[in-house]
């Protein structure tokens, strides 16, 4: 299927931030761009300031005057629906509310010809319901952009079950036209991105109410070991805790209260006192004049005490040896056994799998069991999230603390938490990610390219478990869920599947 013209009209209902980004990707790409908003005077703003983005681009050499002052020239104002007849397109970025987006399609039916697509660029409300109340449902899909939309190259094209194909198609064929990353999503809460990503926030949350470690102390392993460009607990506040609260409620309430999209008292109570993060100067992080950020918890610099070995071939062992190679400690190398990443006197390593530290000392009768978080890259991570088991001499947690600093990370001491924060994170991102392939949301490269583009992972949380691998991702969820007792973390049928299969989820 072809995308749309460019001498094809297209109309932005809803000149907000997010339609006044979309009617400036469209106009970029050539369309005539008809903009609507109920609000006087707000399409002819939007249209100031887009045309404001064009100069700056002239400036920055991303686009040149004549195609800045043509593109502006294609941006029009208008009054009324009326004035949106000939549109071959219709996006709308009103208000988040089925009534509202229901009339103005019901409207417009009457207005447009009957190949007008209709994109709703709706972020959490069914594409299905929207439909329902339409003459001719098949014409409209998802559009919806992530914001800001000139600059996110993520779109995800959502089809109800009324949605045409062709329609879908050539939707996604325009996205692609007006120089968009799209991915094709079924018609379910949240979609693919606002869907996927509640494990980023939920296990946060879930970690700070266990006293795992404060909010800094989670946000810096999540970046400097998880690679994640925020922290949840920043991200959250960034986003701002009415929406982001709103968003998982909606997530939740739309699954029937499923216990995997729980809403977290926590962020209650930070909505319900109004501090919504940097919009209202007060979240997890106090934003007023003169109010200083926590800085993270790093452990004071401890002797590295005892004969040292590094065991196994794993991507953690491989980097402590060329880490330790560049320090002044001497180690031998030794053949995995139990598991073990490395030793160091009476203290045994080991990557966390799901389980607490003090669990696995009981369970393997190693009591010096010292664990590590898992990092997107041990070669680059500056930060590692650790925990011991309550057997544990000082002693010797002091010498595993020396060890891992004297290999050049920061290490941050977690309470005794099963699956510490980045492993525990990425594990449910990965289930998450599978459970919508399963249910037929979208593909397995859908889903990644989706977490990537929409909200900047590092990885794709279904290629994050091909790199770890699907049995020990199993391992984790399930240790996860005999700790927890929760049906929160069931494992997803298409990860079972591939450790039976003993294949990549992507294969």
């Amino acid at each position: 299927m072809s995308a749309l013209p460019s001498s094809a009209i297209v109309a932005v209902v809803g000149t907000g931030a997010m339609g006044a980004g979309i009617a400036q990707v469209a106009a970029q790409a050539g369309h005539v761009v008809r903009l609507l908003d109920n609000r006087p005077g707000a399409a002819q703003k939007a249209i100031a300031g887009i045309r404001a983005q064009f100069a700056k681009m002239v400036e920055k050499s991303r686009l040149t005057a004549d195609a800045a002052q043509a593109a502006g020239e294609r941006l029009v104002a208008v009054e009324s629906l009326a004035e949106l007849a000939g549109s071959a397109l219709v996006v709308e970025a009103i208000v988040e509310n089925l009534e509202a987006k229901q009339k103005l399609y019901a409207d417009l039916e009457s207005i447009v010809g009957d190949d007008c697509i209709f994109g709703t660029n709706t972020s959490s409300i069914s594409v299905t319901a929207i439909g329902a109340a339409l003459k001719r449902p098949e014409r409209l899909a998802g559009l919806h952009f992530f914001n800001p939309a000139p600059l996110m190259a993520l779109v995800e094209i959502v089809s109800g079950l009324a949605t045409d194909n062709a329609v879908a198609e050539t939707l996604f064929a325009t996205a692609a036209a007006w120089g968009k990353t799209p991915v094709h999503a079924k018609s379910t809460p949240g979609f693919i991105v606002n869907r996927v990503a509640r494990p980023y926030y939920a296990e946060a949350l879930r970690l700070a109410q266990e006293g795992a470690a404060d909010y800094a102390t989670i946000d810096a392993v999540m970046r400097e070991a998880g690679g994640f460009r925020m922290g949840p607990f920043e991200l959250m506040d960034m986003i701002g805790h009415d929406v982001n609260f709103a968003v998982t409620n909606s997530v939740w309430r739309a699954f029937y209260n499923d216990q995997r999209f729980l809403p977290s008292l926590i962020q209650q109570e930070l909505v319900d006192a109004g501090f919504y993060g940097k919009k209202t100067g007060r979240g997890f992080y106090d934003y007023r004049d003169g109010a200083e950020k926590p800085a993270a918890q790093t452990e004071a610099a401890q002797t590295p005490a005892g004969k040292i070995t590094v065991f196994g071939e794993s991507t953690l062992a491989e980097s402590l040896v060329d880490r330790l190679q560049h320090s002044n400690l001497s180690f031998s190398r030794a053949p995995d056994t139990d598991g073990r990443v490395a030793e160091i006197g009476r203290a045994a390593l080991y990557l966390t799998d799901g389980r607490s530290a003090t669990q696995r000392a009981a369970e393997s009768e190693v009591a010096n069991t010292v664990l590590i978080d898992l990092a997107l890259d041990y070669d680059k991570a500056t930060r590692l999230a650790i925990s011991a088991a309550e057997q544990c001499e000082p002693a010797a947690l002091a010498s595993a603390t020396g060890l891992l600093q004297a290999a050049g990370f920061a290490v941050s001491r977690f309470m005794d938490v099963p699956g510490l924060a980045v492993m525990r994170t990425v594990a449910m991102l990965a289930n998450e990610a599978a459970d919508a392939v399963n249910q037929g949301v979208c593909s397995e490269t859908a889903a990644d390219s989706a977490m990537r583009l929409g909200v900047n992972y590092p990885l794709g949380p279904l290629a994050w478990a091909d790199r770890i691998g699907a049995e020990n991702v199993c391992n984790v969820l399930a240790n996860l869920g005999n700790c927890y007792g929760e049906d929160r973390y069931r494992i997803s049928p298409l990860i079972q599947r591939a450790v039976f299969a003993g294949r990549n989820i992507h294969d």
